[in-house]
């Protein structure tokens, strides 16, 4: 399965779920996308379209000759999640996006992103990542572990962040979703305030057969919030692989 991070992120996000994964006999892949983490800046500088990413998660999947992969994704993760089913639904077994919908509504303010990319550097924005974070944790997270995923996103590049979220912001997905064939399954928390309910339920919609599971106490980030969501995530990947077998 391949498993994609968040704006801003990397890999560094599953570092929990991963392994724990790999001993339920997944094999697991946990890229740092372009300009993320460990991986290389983009050739053009920070992408600000989120089709880029998904073309070179199609790529990495040739390089690695996975053959018909799950994909889970979370936020910008979910949606080129969403976009890889789009445009290669015929490759993955299935696919679990999280905390993504087809389309923003143009919130927030594609012009508003952009002009904050003049000042991101500033010291005042990794006070903003800290207390946004801690902003979209879901109520039943302990605070303890609400606090350590807050800490883990200050250390995020904000020119590459800002970034990803014109790519989500201007990433329109409603006219394609229609086609994705594979078993695909959407996830959003009832307290993400970045991403309703209702959008990613209205997304679901649009894919013949989707799933949609609205998780009670959880915010935006499923994979760092849920104690043990390597089961969590198992029995979603059964039960696509149910929708495969029959």
């Amino acid at each position: 399965m391949l498993c994609l991070h968040t704006a801003g992120q990397s890999g560094v996000q599953w570092r929990h779920v991963a392994p724990a994964l790999a001993a339920r006999g997944f094999r697991v892949v946990v890229p740092d996308l372009p300009g993320h983490g460990r991986s290389e800046p983009a050739p053009g500088g920070p992408v600000t379209d989120l089709g880029d990413y998904a073309a070179w998660c199609l790529e990495l999947i040739d390089a690695l000759g996975l053959e018909r992969p799950y994909v889970v994704g979370c936020s910008i993760g979910g949606k080129i999640t969403l976009d890889l089913a789009a445009r290669a639904s015929d490759r993955l077994a299935g696919v679990v996006a999280m905390a993504a919908n087809a389309w923003t509504g143009g919130t927030p303010s594609e012009r508003g992103l952009r002009r904050e990319l003049a000042d991101v550097a500033a010291p005042s924005r990794t006070d903003r990542t800290h207390l946004g974070t801690l902003a979209v944790v879901g109520r039943s997270v302990p605070a303890e572990r609400a606090e350590l995923i807050a800490t883990m996103h200050r250390r995020e590049d904000p020119a590459v962040s800002n970034s990803d979220l014109i790519g989500w912001t201007t990433h329109d997905l409603r006219e394609r979703l229609g086609g994705v064939s594979c078993p695909a399954h959407l996830v959003v928390g009832a307290d993400d305030l970045w991403v309703p309910a209702a959008g990613t339920a209205a997304a679901a919609a649009l894919i013949p057969g989707a799933r949609c599971t609205v998780l009670d106490g959880i915010g935006h980030y499923p994979m760092e919030e849920i104690e043990g969501f390597d089961g969590v995530l198992a029995g979603w990947l059964a039960e696509l692989g149910s929708e495969v077998a029959a």
